[in-house]
């Protein structure tokens, strides 16, 4: 899951990118709400975290002009304040979420696996398919109820494929998942991580569609 941290606090945001890459996630970091409008018109997350102070435009007003241009990736609003008009104001201008400081970071982890499962139409916090069973919560996989140890970005290739069942995923779109800026990627990660997982798993799971990418058939009804 790749996550846009906009923090402008920088010892909090230090402390949110790795607790939240130690979770799974791939982290940007922005740290005013300027350079969050020119990064949000480029790039596609899974899920935005959101201060409101921020310098240049505030977060209510980034949200309220990602909302008024059709922009529907979840956000979460991460502020200290706490006030009940406050929290109105965030979920009335667009917000999925709204979280307190200072909080707990399994708390945000939690809650932004929660946001992103809605945004994909998934009520359950386990994905199936077949003979597998993985548990986005504990990040945990299994094989015929046996389970499989998976690096943590084989445990992210794989999740984004079982999110995604039935659609072709490019190299790209899976490298997005992965990694945030700055990110050293070799050129054959992804096809790594891809046989990895066929032989802990198996081979017939992940297809290749030549020229494409991956994907994981729908199961037959």
């Amino acid at each position: 899951m790749r996550i846009l941290l906009i923090e402008d606090d920088i010892l909090l945001g230090q402390g949110i990118v790795t607790g939240l890459s130690q979770g799974g996630f791939a982290l940007d970091w922005v740290q005013d709400g300027e350079d969050a409008e020119t990064v949000i018109r480029g790039t596609t997350y899974d899920a935005v975290v959101l201060d409101l102070g921020l310098p240049k435009v505030d977060g209510l007003t980034l949200l309220r002009h990602m909302r008024k241009s059709d922009n529907s990736m979840p956000v979460l609003i991460l502020t200290a304040r706490d006030a009940i008009e406050d929290r109105v104001a965030g979920l009335d201008a667009g917000a999925d979420d709204y979280l307190i400081k200072p909080f707990d970071l399994a708390e945000l982890q939690a809650r932004l696996r929660a946001l992103v499962r809605r945004a994909n139409g998934i009520s359950d916090s386990t994905l199936y398919h077949n003979r597998v069973a993985l548990m986005i919560s504990s990040r945990t996989v299994t094989l015929d109820d046996k389970p499989v140890t998976l690096s943590d970005r084989e445990f992210v290739t794989l999740q984004e494929l079982m999110l995604n069942t039935g659609r072709v995923l490019s190299k790209n779109q899976l490298e997005e998942k992965l990694y945030g800026w700055g990110e050293e990627i070799e050129s054959n990660t992804i096809e790594v991580y891809i046989h990895h997982i066929r032989r802990k798993l198996y081979p017939e799971l992940i297809k290749t569609i030549r020229g494409v990418g991956y994907m994981i058939p729908k199961e037959d009804p």
